[in-house]
């Protein structure tokens, strides 16, 4: 991958080798001597910016392309995610499946560049004692797996996000539903009763919203499980630093696999469904129907970012496994194997109360 703007390495000044940032001290350290570099690292990009969506759908600057230091991308066989890091990095595995199956991977025009990023404050120590707590309460889990936790190698990777917002302002039409009960009298087993039966009274409604939606997140990420990384979100957002090579030396950076224009189509949706709850919760009554909603958007922005994951992947079995962790903010979320024989354990206990349960009953 050509560069447009390549800049030196971060050379630590007491010994020369290479610095890479660390996050339990939120400065670049070097591996080698342990000397600190300063905490505010002077080649930030400025502000963070927010981007005129309609504008960049049109046409992305060429100068908002590139890393602006030199990397290299592999891609996985396996899995399909596109890793970059820094050149003097050998890549055995695959930072987010395990596979060996890496080739190199070059790309005709330079990805968009990321222009903020939430820079890593668990450090990996700490990821790890979380990770084996995390692993503790799983009580399905097999022993075995909960003494791999100690073992297993833990990954600190950047995900490509876009974040999107918008000024939604709507207007809904609907059926509102009112409840009222009349009194039925009916017989059974020759007795006369009574009982309130539930109607519904239909009036037409309709109203308006406004809302601005604020970084709503699109993760790019092809290498972790959807539904893991909707277990670990929010990111904090308002923390976001400009882009700066320094918050990324030393660590492996997954490329956006969803552009612009694809993670552009998954927000609005993701908006019109939003909307659509938000104005149902304004109709009166306590039922709805026909709800019909019409929305328009102005104030469109982005951002291309790098948020911060902590990644176990595993195979336990046959099968693959990943647990994530938001390294940020610590929260955790991932997949395990159920033990069979624990499975086993649950099902005979809850077929013996049942069986005391029907034994007390018949007495």
């Amino acid at each position: 991958m050509s560069e447009t703007a390549a800049i030196p390495k971060f050379a630590c000044p007491a010994c020369g080798g290479e610095a890479v940032w660390n996050p339990a001290k939120q400065k670049l350290v070097c591996p080698f001597c342990g000397t600190e570099s300063p905490a505010k690292l002077d080649e930030a990009t400025g502000g963070i910016v927010e981007h005129d969506l309609v504008a960049a759908l049109r046409g992305i600057a060429d100068e908002a392309r590139g890393w602006k230091a030199d990397k290299r991308q592999v891609k996985c066989s396996s899995c399909n995610a596109i890793s970059v890091f820094d050149p003097a990095r050998q890549a055995q595995n695959c930072e987010f499946c395990g596979s060996a199956q890496l080739v190199p991977y070059e790309e005709v025009k330079p990805a968009f560049r990321p222009e903020s990023v939430l820079p890593f404050v668990v450090s990996e120590p700490a990821a790890r004692d979380r990770i084996r707590q995390w692993y503790g309460k799983l009580w399905l889990a097999p022993n075995a797996l909960k003494r791999r936790a100690l073992t297993d190698k833990v990954n600190g990777v950047y995900l490509p996000y876009w974040t999107f917002d918008a000024q939604a302002d709507a207007q809904w039409t609907a059926d509102a539903g009112h409840y009222y009960y009349t009194t039925e009298t009916y017989t059974e087993g020759g007795q006369t009763r009574t009982r309130q039966v539930r109607h519904v009274r239909w009036e037409p409604a309709a109203g308006r919203l406004s809302h601005f939606f604020d970084d709503d997140l699109v993760c790019a990420s092809v290498g972790v499980r959807p539904a893991l990384l909707r277990g670990i979100e929010p990111f904090p957002t308002r923390e976001l630093e400009a882009y700066d090579p320094g918050y990324v030396a030393g660590w492996v950076v997954e490329r956006y696999q969803i552009d612009l224009v694809g993670a552009a189509q998954r927000a609005r949706a993701a908006m019109d469904g939003k909307v659509a709850q938000m104005c149902a919760q304004q109709v009166p009554g306590d039922t709805y129907r026909n709800l019909a909603v019409r929305t328009t958007y102005s104030r469109q922005t982005f951002k291309h970012i790098l948020a911060p994951v902590w990644l176990m992947s595993y195979t336990y079995g046959r099968r693959a496994f990943q647990c994530v962790q938001n390294g940020v903010t610590g929260a955790i979320d991932g997949e395990y194997p159920k033990s069979p024989w624990k499975i086993a354990l649950i099902v005979l206990a809850l077929f013996i109360v049942v069986v005391i349960v029907l034994s007390a009953s018949g007495k």
